[in-house]
């Protein structure tokens, strides 16, 4: 995008996360995790790095994942709690919904609030806050 660009959301958008879990339950899934993100973690959970890799992680390809419980729920989704690391959940979580699948035109971002009841609503990200997350969303 040149200087003279404004992408469709340049007033922004709007996101309140309802820790609804919609995005941490359901279909099988990838939580991709870096080794900050994962210091953080096992920081928070008091945990060595060794042992919160055996607990949690796995190997996708090159890159990790956190583990899925079997009903494919994120592992640190609690059905009465909401999410256990919501305070230092890895950066795909932190992003949502800005990824780029979801806001490159407006019908996708009428999607995505079809689908996330905390799309549209809430505290108005600005455009800025929006490409900063946009360069952080999992690829």
């Amino acid at each position: 995008m040149s200087l003279n660009e404004s992408p469709w959301y340049r007033d922004g958008l709007t996101f309140e996360c309802t820790r609804c879990g919609d995005c941490c339950t359901g279909a099988p899934g990838y939580v991709w995790v870096g080794v900050e993100e994962i210091t953080r973690i096992a920081e928070y959970l008091k945990q060595s790095l060794e042992s919160f890799g055996r607990a949690y992680l796995r190997r996708v390809g090159n890159r990790l994942s956190l583990v899925e419980k079997p009903n494919n729920d994120c592992v640190f989704w609690d059905s009465a709690t909401g999410c256990t690391i919501y305070e230092v959940r890895p950066d795909q979580c932190r992003t949502w919904p800005f990824w780029p699948e979801n806001v490159e035109t407006p019908a996708d971002w009428a999607r995505t609030c079809g689908v996330c009841p905390g799309s549209g609503r809430g505290k108005v990200y600005g455009v800025e806050e929006i490409l900063s997350a946009l360069d952080r969303s999992p690829r």
